[in-house]
């Protein structure tokens, strides 16, 4: 199981140990940070944005076609009760010499990249304490993360303006 550590630095900064890579986070100035990292949300979605180009990259080398200028943007929108992302948006921007017979295939093997599949295929996530007092009552919150049972407020899909050298990923 890989595992990861939070500590807390001060105010709303946290470092997140991870193999001994150290990476922080907090929150902007209007949300009582100091804006001196990415907010965990801006992590989420750019592990999910690395990823991608990560399978994208990996798709390119194995075919022996060009990597320069491979870039990947995420976007996202927040909806709110409860507070989370509502929508991601990826863009894969391919080099030039990118043969158009590649594209689909591609945008199929990188839309399948390991936190895709996360996403697709929730995972059970258990919140609880790391200690607790002798006697004590573990007290947990834990859940199969389903989909919410209400349709979407906003139809989902492509962004208007994705055409062009890009190419989005599917909906999920």
């Amino acid at each position: 199981m890989g595992t990861m550590r939070v500590r807390h630095v001060h105010g709303d900064r946290f470092e997140i140990d991870v193999r001994g890579h150290v990476i922080a986070v907090d929150q902007p100035v209007q949300d009582g940070g100091a804006d001196s990292a990415p907010t965990p949300t801006e992590l989420f979605v750019a592990g999910l944005t690395s990823c991608v180009g990560f399978y994208a990259r990996r798709y390119l080398v194995r075919h022996g076609l060009p990597d320069d200028g491979l870039t990947v943007t995420g976007q996202f929108d927040m909806a709110v009760k409860p507070a989370r992302v509502d929508n991601i948006n990826i863009e894969i921007t391919l080099p030039k010499a990118v043969p158009a017979d590649r594209r689909e295939v591609l945008l199929a093997v990188a839309s399948h990249c390991t936190v895709h599949n996360t996403l697709t295929h929730r995972p059970h996530v258990r919140v609880g304490f790391a200690d607790r007092a002798a006697g004590d009552t573990q007290v947990s919150a834990s859940s199969p993360l389903q989909r919410a049972a209400t349709p979407p407020t906003r139809p989902r899909g492509r962004r208007p303006g994705a055409e062009g050298t890009t190419a989005t990923s599917p909906r999920w």
